[in-house]
Parts: structure tokens; C-alpha cells; sequence
């Protein structure tokens, strides 16, 4: 029960944060639910797709550095982040509660937190203690980063200006980003931990800094209208 609450807490913890952090015209609780539900269920094509795919690239996974990236992003990152992709695309980004550029990143945290979130509880319960601590600094919060950029180009997608360059940013920033970290944790080599940390935290944070504009832009122009009425 513990290493149960262990893998549940992080992604949970998170998305319960940013669902905090939207601050104007909360997100139906009905859509959030939904959005984290979305996300369990897509790890289950996931993990099929990717055994499927794994003994059909023409490369050996770790005969060298080249095939470890391209295995990483074509036979871990693009599927995952591409399910992500699609869900949102196909179920929420349509909805008329998608109605400000924050919710893009609303509601692709929630999609990705339950996707790392049912992945996480598999690994901890698996693994033990120390594979559920390490992984509640690391792979939840990456799937979080993930999750920031997706979101954000999303919101700017719907929002801002050139619809289609953001709607193929929505899908490329997260799948680049998802190849390297995966890459690092697959050479099994403890001197690119700090490349790991970079990842993690130092983009998560220029991310995450920008997305909180989104926020601020939403709320001027909502200030701006109220003061013209």
C-alpha cells in the first residue's frame, strides 16, 4: 500500500498544482477528471505499440550512441508523446472550455500525469522504495516538462498567430525533449546524471516560466475588457 501511495503521489501532487495555478475560469472538474483518465488509459496502447515496434527498427538498440537516440525517439518518445498528442488534439483541444492559452497547459498536465502516473505506480510497486524516490525527482517531473511544452504550444496554437507551426511544436519540442532524457538514462552512464538534472529541471523551469505568461496575458486581456465595459 505504501510504494502504492509512493507511485501515485508525484503525479498527483503536480497536477493538482497547476490545476491551482489557473487562477481564471477554472477547468471543469468533469474535463480534468477526464484528461488524467485519458492519460492512464493511453499508457496501455503504449506499452503495446512499443514492443511491437522495438524488433522492427533496423538498428540494434544499443550497438552504439546513434542507435540508442534513434531507438529512444522512435521507439519510446514519439509513440508516448505522440498518444499524448493525439488525445488532446482529438478530444480536448475542441472543447469550448478550451477557451484561454493556459488551459492548453491545464489540460496537457493532466493528460501526462496520467500517463506517468500509472507508469510510476507499475515501476515503484516493481522496483521498491528507492526506485519510487528517484523517480518522483525525475521521470514524473520529466513527464511534467514534457507535458509544459506540449501545453503551451497548444495554447498558442488556438490562441496566437500561425496555428500550424504551434500545432507541430505541440508535438516535436516533447518528443525531442523525451529522446534525449531517455537516451541519457539508457546509456547507463553516471556522468550524463547531470545532463539528466539540466533536463529536468533547468528547461522545466524556463518552461514553466513561460507557460506562467500565458497566465498573465490571459489576465490583462480579461482586465482590459472589464475596464472598457
Amino acid at each position: 500500500m505504501i510504494l502504492f501511495i509512493l507511485g501515485l503521489a508525484p503525479g498527483v501532487a503536480i497536477a493538482w498544482y497547476v490545476y491551482n495555478k489557473d487562477r481564471w475560469n477554472k477547468e471543469p472538474s468533469r474535463l480534468i477528471f477526464w484528461s488524467f483518465a485519458l492519460g492512464v488509459l493511453i499508457s496501455f496502447p503504449a506499452g503495446i505499440f512499443e514492443l511491437i515496434v522495438e524488433p522492427l527498427l533496423p538498428f540494434k538498440t544499443k550497438s552504439n550512441l546513434v542507435s540508442l537516440f534513434l531507438y529512444s525517439l522512435l521507439g519510446v518518445a514519439l509513440i508516448e508523446e505522440g498518444l499524448k498528442y493525439y488525445v488532446i488534439y482529438k478530444f480536448l483541444y475542441p472543447k469550448e472550455e478550451f477557451d484561454e492559452p493556459f488551459d492548453g497547459i491545464v489540460y496537457s498536465v493532466m493528460v501526462g500525469m496520467g500517463f506517468a502516473t500509472l507508469e510510476n505506480i507499475l515501476y515503484v510497486i516493481s522496483g521498491g522504495y528507492l526506485v519510487g524516490i528517484t523517480r518522483a525527482f525525475l521521470a514524473v517531473p520529466a513527464h511534467f516538462v514534457l507535458a509544459l511544452f506540449m501545453g503551451y504550444s497548444f495554447g498558442l496554437a488556438k490562441f496566437g498567430i500561425n496555428p500550424e507551426k504551434h500545432l507541430l511544436q505541440a508535438l516535436y519540442y516533447p518528443v525531442f525533449w523525451h529522446a534525449l532524457y531517455d537516451f541519457l538514462i539508457f546509456t547507463e552512464k553516471w556522468y550524463f546524471s547531470i545532463f539528466i538534472l539540466v533536463i529536468v529541471y533547468g528547461v522545466g523551469r524556463w518552461m514553466w516560466k513561460r507557460g506562467q505568461k500565458l497566465i498573465i496575458f490571459t489576465t490583462e486581456e480579461k482586465n482590459d475588457k472589464s475596464s472598457s465595459l
